[in-house]
């Protein structure tokens, strides 16, 4: 509960200081994620904001049939014009039993994905009079969809349907820079989309010094290292150091998962965004702060 009521606190924040969209992930059956129920938080942050975008990054497709997600994304177009994004990833958003228990006999996997992201796209289209099959509410509404992804697959096929792509970075970077670039060479402008436009996720950790963002980020590597380990946490108080705390290999894959991370003094953090916006050329940068304590999260 704490959880939701800190993500609007945030929402709002981050609305009067002009962010431009919001948000929120699928993931199930982790203790550090309470965002299952997407489309339902998507409502309840929209619902408490009043004009910053609020959407999807993103929605698990494989978990779910395209015609149920253009009827929960028309509907929360249909509540908040103008404000929903819905962004969609081809991962299953959890382990494989639970992928299994989500999908059941859904037929869907990261195989259709291609198929079931042009489905989901045609629900979206003007109905026609005697169309047997339709979104309601969904058809006819502009929803802007984006693609996720943390390899090249998804860069492709962004740049096939010319959509925007946006690389989860602040967790897997390793093909960060060749899945944009092949995203940029092969983009083919659509009616949704002109020209290539790419985000990236940073990992922000800001404080008054660089000692004091570095404890801040303690959380985060100790949830990483968590991860690593086969024992997915919620995400952990800070520590005063990271000594002892891992072995050699660990602490070269927690450094290599966060490497798109700014961490340090607001000097230091804008230096850090620099070099990556410098880099990678995105378009935009995604923002994320696995921050314990919510008062230095909105600091």
């Amino acid at each position: 509960m704490q959880a939701f009521h800190n993500s609007l606190d945030l929402a709002r924040h981050a609305e009067d200081w002009g962010y431009h969209r919001y948000w929120l992930a699928e993931h199930h059956n982790l203790p550090g994620i309470a965002s299952a129920a997407t489309s339902v938080v998507i409502c309840y942050i929209a619902g408490g904001t009043k004009r910053i975008r609020v959407g999807a990054g993103g929605i698990m497709l494989p978990n779910h049939a395209p015609l149920v997600i253009a009827e929960q994304f028309g509907t929360l177009e249909s509540l908040y014009p103008g404000r929903i994004d819905l962004g969609l990833g081809r991962a299953p958003g959890s382990d494989q039993l639970t992928a299994r228990a989500l999908r059941r006999n859904l037929g869907s996997s990261g195989d259709t994905f291609l198929q079931d992201v042009m489905e989901l796209q045609s629900y979206f289209c003007p109905a026609t009079p005697d169309q047997p099959l339709r979104a309601v509410p969904g058809a006819g509404l502009n929803v802007p969809l984006y693609l996720l992804g943390s390899s090249d697959f998804s860069a492709r096929l962004a740049a096939e349907l010319g959509l925007p792509f946006a690389f989860a970075s602040h967790f897997a970077p390793e093909y960060l820079l060749v899945a944009l670039d092949l995203y940029r060479r092969n983009f083919k402008p659509s009616p949704a989309l002109q020209k290539p436009h790419a985000m990236i996720g940073v990992g922000v950790f800001a404080a008054e010094t660089d000692a004091a963002a570095q404890r801040l980020f303690t959380s985060a590597q100790l949830q990483f290292l968590n991860l690593i380990r086969g024992r997915p946490s919620e995400l952990p108080p800070p520590v005063d150091t990271m000594e002892g705390r891992w072995n050699r290999a660990e602490q070269l894959a927690v450094a290599q998962r966060t490497r798109c991370s700014a961490v340090g003094s607001p000097e230091t953090v804008r230096r850090r965004i620099d070099e990556l916006i410098e880099e990678t050329r995105a378009e935009e940068i995604i923002a994320t702060a696995q921050i314990y304590d919510h008062a230095a999260r909105l600091r």
